[in-house]
Order: C-alpha cells, then structure tokens, then sequence
C-alpha cells in the first residue's frame, strides 16, 4: 500500500502577507507545494490530501487539480472551528482554528494508509521524501512513529523569528522530548550567529546542531484517536485563550511521556529551506534555480 502525503495548507500566512502556499516559486509558477508532490510521487507516494479552509476549495483546485490529474490521487480536507465531532458541545470564537495538531486530526475520515504530514511553505528536498518513503512501507507500525530531524542552525529566517519543535534525542537516534519554541532566532555575538529562543521574556540560548522538527512526521492512523482525546482536552483547558495553538510535538511529547509510541528521527543530508517573511521568497527563488541548474529538478514540472 503506497503511503500518503498530508500537506498543511490551512495557514493565513499573516507574517508574509498574502497567500504563500499558492505564490510562484519556480522559473514556471511553481509553488513550493508543487516541488513537495513532484518529489513525493518520485518516492512512491499514492495520494496526496491538501489541509485547507473550506473557502480556499475553489482556488486550490483550479491550481492543482490540473497539474496532477492522471499523476497522483487528489484529495482535500478542510480545517474548521466546528468542534462537535470530536463531542466538544461548545461555541468558541476564535481568529482561526486550533493549529497544525487540529490540523492533523481533521484529516481522521480521509486516510487509511501510513502517511505524513509536512508544511506548504517548506521546502524539503528529494531524499527527505524517499527516507520517508521508505520509514513509511517498511518500518512503521502503530506504535512505532518518526520525523525527519533538521539541524536548527540550517532553518532559520535572518529576516524575523520562526516557530521550531526543538528535540532530545536519544544515542539510538529516538526522540526523548520535543518542545515548541515560537520565536526561534539568529543572533550574532562577536561575530558569530548563535540560536535563541525567547519565551515569556526570557531568552535561552540553543547549541547550533540542537535536531529540530520541520513538521515532517511519519504515523499510522493510529495517531487519530490518541491525538482526539489530547485536542479535547487541550480545548477544555484553553477555551478562554484564543490564540492557543494545538501543535503536533505536544501529540509527539504526550506519547513520548505516556510510552505509548517511538519516535525514530531520520537524518537528511538535504538542504532544507522555507518562506515565513516577504524577505524569504528571493532566496527560496535562488536556490530553487540554482538546483534546477544541477539537474535535481525540471525547469517544469509538470
């Protein structure tokens, strides 16, 4: 059974100021979400679900369904504020919904099959999606999850702060703890960039080689259930806070704590790089023509 790629493209993308999951990229118009299929079905990846609001449906087929009709299976799940599926009998305004472990969980009807979830706006290369691939038809179980793990110093922004799972990892390779960090930053000190963090005021320092979480992770749908029971409670407690975040490193670290699951971090040696400013899109423009021009990619895709 192939697996399935789950892209989280339900964003606002307040900090770029339009819509970058559907901005151009590439030398064509391509999106950085194009390069994420076009690498996924190169891995073996059988169909690939978009995470959208409902009222970006239209737009997201107009652009996509053309490009890939006849080259993977399509499908769309859409990331709402309506919480009595999940039995939570309750109103709460909010600007937007719950975050990407929401996200995640939205998508509990349409998959069946092994999958992963990554970000629309990150760039992640080839092999990340044929280790994953691979992690994803001969090594996962229900009890037996991954991510890829990036090197914090290599996925920065020097134009702003960035949100970052920021992991322990065992000497066999498994994650021991993952906490999310939302303002992750370069700052120089004589001369040199060093990693920190800020949260409520304070600001820590992190070594440059701490393994970070793009948000590219590998589960069963076992994950489903574990992650419903953790939103429910999650809502219960921050019903009054409507900039609360449901992230999935706090699914990870639940079951992590609780020894219900393993998390393998998989190395990539690939160059890994993404948009969150205005600022960013050059450079992601650069580097996509400068790997165009090694032959890693088609100046069209598809």
């Amino acid at each position: 059974m192939k697996p399935t790629l789950l892209i989280l493209a339900a964003g606002m993308a307040s900090r770029y100021g339009s819509m970058k999951q559907i901005d151009a990229f590439g030398p064509n118009g391509e999106t950085i979400i194009d390069y994420s299929i076009y690498d996924a079905i190169r891995a073996g990846f059988g169909k690939v679900s978009f995470i959208i609001r409902e009222d970006f449906a239209e737009q997201f087929k107009a652009i996509f369904e053309p490009k890939l009709k006849g080259k993977i299976e399509t499908d769309y799940v859409y990331q709402g504020t309506d919480l009595r599926k999940y039995g939570i009998d309750k109103d709460i305004e909010r600007a937007k919904p719950w975050g990407t472990a929401h996200a995640l969980l939205e998508a509990h009807t349409h998959v069946r099959e092994p999958f992963c979830i990554i970000n629309a706006d990150d760039f992640y290369g080839y092999e990340s999606f044929e280790k994953m691939a691979k992690f994803l038809t001969a090594e996962v179980d229900d009890q037996h999850f991954s991510l890829m793990g990036y090197q914090v110093d290599n996925t920065l922004s020097d134009h702003g702060t960035v949100s970052r799972g920021v992991c322990a990892v065992d000497e066999e390779g498994f994650m021991t703890a993952i906490n999310e960090r939302t303002q992750v930053y370069f700052k120089t000190i004589n001369g040199e960039k060093k990693v920190f963090f800020e949260e409520n005021g304070v600001e820590t320092e992190i070594p440059n080689d701490t393994r970070v979480s793009m948000n590219f992770w590998g589960f069963t749908p076992a994950v489903f259930e574990e992650t419903k029971q953790l939103f429910i409670d999650f809502v219960a407690a921050n019903q009054d806070n409507p900039k609360a975040e449901f992230f999935i490193p706090i699914v990870a670290d639940s079951l992590i704590k609780q020894g219900k699951a393993s998390f393998k971090v998989i190395p990539t040696a690939e160059e890994w790089f993404g948009v969150t400013y205005k600022e960013d899109k050059p450079i992601v423009q650069r580097n996509i023509s400068a790997l165009i021009e090694k032959g890693a990619y088609p100046s069209k895709l598809f």
